[in-house]
């Protein structure tokens, strides 16, 4: 446990977006209808028939779904790395399809990465690295990554934001934020109110993502938490702010390999148990004790370091918590590990923030929705990974607003499909005005629950006898000590 005080988070800045033009977002939308249409329209089309029977799946749109994200880019490779990073929610099939997405992206030529060092440093490469080398070694998103080697003979990498990337982003946003909004209003479908919220969480955070000297910033304060905190087999890499700036991200290199390469774990003699064991730990640690955390820990940014250590990778994305956020988060441990009280302060949060909505697609009392709340978050923290999914937890949630509302979402055929269309648009309506979507609440739960999403998937490989909070004495431990956040 920490036992001295710690500075607060860095201040970060924002990178304004550009507002793009109606012609570029013209342009962009007849880019994106030009990899789109060809590779996943006649195969949509031929599914949507079966739809109202049930046997719609998206198997068979998979490898163009993910091909057409990649070549797309910017914001889709974004998504196609939750996808890849998600098997409970999106299912094995898709996500293993979408593995690719969380180091792959469209090449950028080098002399486009060598102008945009040489300009933002002030000199030829030369100048500051003895080595460098044109090919990537990472090539997601927004940046590139290369391996270098300094003038003092420190092995570094160095990424790169793609040159016009804001402007793709921008546009992107500019064309999904209405469209995933729309189609969520009209369906009120889960998982493109899920999209919906992914992308208003992009647009609060693109901006501090695209500025690198704040991803430097994360770095330096994150070893220092991870330090005080005894994490000692994690990993985070050094930044070296005198060869960086707004554009570039000189830093540390990691030799190692990505977390799911069960293969090469396995040909080294790596136990990845223990590692995945501390990255929880720290997650569990940073977040309770500091109401900050690694928010996007998917497989492309966790290695398995051959020193036997787990190093976590692009700081871009950082969690931070509000206050009641934070209290929210703490209380739902605690209520998990056996204060019975807490449920009661769960479930009032949520019914301050939700309102009416939640009170009336429920159908319940207060006190019975925090016993269906723990029926349905207690299995998800305790029971062992290989046992655990969240899909089944949406589909619970789903399957019971329908019995509250006469609706099943068990039933096929024509009539039950919009039968359950017309309660999803109801209750999607009612959050919305009710206020209790998009706020700062909304925005960090979401954060926070996509990275338990993301530890389903380690843990299922590596701790399915184990669960996210086996280490009962550990947590206690730091949830005694846990001090409220200040506003």
């Amino acid at each position: 446990m920490p036992d001295s005080p710690v500075a607060g988070p860095p201040v970060y800045n924002s990178r304004e977006l550009p507002v793009p033009s109606r012609r570029a977002v013209a342009r962009r939308c007849a880019r994106l209808a030009l990899i789109f249409a060809p590779r996943v329209g006649p195969r949509a089309l031929s599914q949507l028939r079966h739809l109202h029977s049930g046997k719609f799946t998206t198997t068979t749109l998979a490898h163009p779904l993910r091909v057409a994200f990649e070549r797309s880019g910017g914001t889709f490779v974004k998504f196609g790395q939750i996808i890849a990073s998600s098997p409970g929610l999106f299912g094995d099939a898709l996500a293993d399809e979408f593995r690719s997405c969380l180091d792959t992206g469209p090449t950028v030529p080098f002399d486009e990465i060598r102008a945009v060092i040489e300009r933002d440093l002030g000199g030829p490469l030369s100048d500051f690295f003895v080595d460098f080398s044109p090919t990537p070694i990472g090539q997601a998103s927004i940046a590139v990554v290369h391996r270098a080697r300094l003038l003092n003979g420190r092995d570094v990498v160095v990424k790169v934001l793609r040159p016009g990337i804001e402007q793709m982003v921008a546009a992107d946003l500019d064309i999904m934020e209405p469209m995933m909004g729309f189609v969520t209003r009209q369906t009120g479908a889960q998982l493109a109110a899920a999209a919906w919220q992914q992308i208003d969480g992009l647009r609060q955070q693109i901006g501090e993502e695209l500025d690198l000297r704040n991803e430097a910033r994360a770095l330096d304060h994150f070893r220092d938490l991870t330090a005080r905190s005894s994490l000692n087999l994690i990993a985070v890499p050094e930044p070296f702010p005198e060869f960086s700036s707004q554009n570039i991200l000189t830093m540390e290199f990691l030799d190692g390999f990505a977390i799911d390469d069960f293969s090469q774990a396995q040909g080294l003699g790596i136990d990845p148990a223990p590692l995945i064991d501390q990255l929880i730990r720290g997650f569990f640690t940073m977040t309770v004790q500091w109401g900050t955390f690694h928010g996007d820990a998917h497989a492309g940014n966790l290695m398995l370091l051959r020193d036997g250590r787990i190093g976590v990778i692009d700081w871009g994305i950082v969690g931070r918590l509000d206050a009641a956020t934070h209290r929210f988060f703490v209380r739902m441990l605690q209520a998990v590990l056996g204060e019975e009280a807490a449920w009661m302060d769960v479930t009032q949060h949520l019914l301050d923030n939700y309102g009416p909505a939640l009170r009336e697609a429920m159908g319940m009392t207060d006190e019975q929705m925090a016993q269906f709340l723990r029926a349905m978050i207690e299995p998800i923290l305790l029971r062992p990974f290989g046992e655990i999914s969240f899909a089944d937890m949406m589909t619970m949630t789903q399957v019971h607003v329908g019995e509250a509302n006469g609706v099943s979402f068990q039933q096929r055929g024509w009539r039950a499909m919009f039968q359950r269309l017309r309660l999803q648009r109801k209750i999607q309506r009612m959050a919305e005005d009710g206020g209790g979507l998009m706020n700062s609440f909304d925005r960090g739960n979401f954060l926070l629950g996509k990275q338990l999403m993301y530890f389903e998937r380690y843990g299922r490989m590596y701790l399915s006898d184990r669960s996210i909070l086996a280490d009962r004495p550990f947590l206690e431990s730091l949830l005694r000590d846990a001090e409220p956040l200040t506003a």
